[in-house]
């Protein structure tokens, strides 16, 4: 195979608090050569890809349940400046929350 998953780029409104916001989200760093460009630290596990034909395109973001709790997750995100989506349907049991970033990113944090 030639090809790997190299980035995913976000179509933001202002990149800079967007980098802010994704940096310290996902514990991200900047590119010294490229700010708009955000690296996961070394050994960080691959992202994997999620065909859907009824979803819209977003991230879902797995907490480590051995760090951290989906709640305190939640309120971290919050404090970044993150929002819930008020108006989501959620299933039955449903195992994730929805969050918009102040991007305006819609993104899941997942348990």
């Amino acid at each position: 195979m030639a090809l790997t998953l190299g980035a995913i780029v976000l179509n933001v409104p202002d990149t800079g608090p967007a980098a802010d916001f994704w940096r310290e989200a996902l514990g991200l760093t900047a590119d010294p050569h490229n700010p708009d460009y955000l690296a996961p630290p070394p050994g960080t596990p691959a992202t994997s890809v999620h065909l859907d034909s009824t979803d819209r395109t977003h991230f879902d973001l797995w907490v480590d349940k051995e760090t951290s709790t989906p709640e305190a997750e939640v309120d971290r995100l919050i404090a970044l400046g993150a929002e819930r989506v008020e108006d989501w349907t959620y299933p039955p049991n449903a195992d994730f929350v929805v969050l918009k970033a102040p991007d305006g990113t819609i993104f899941c944090i997942i348990s």
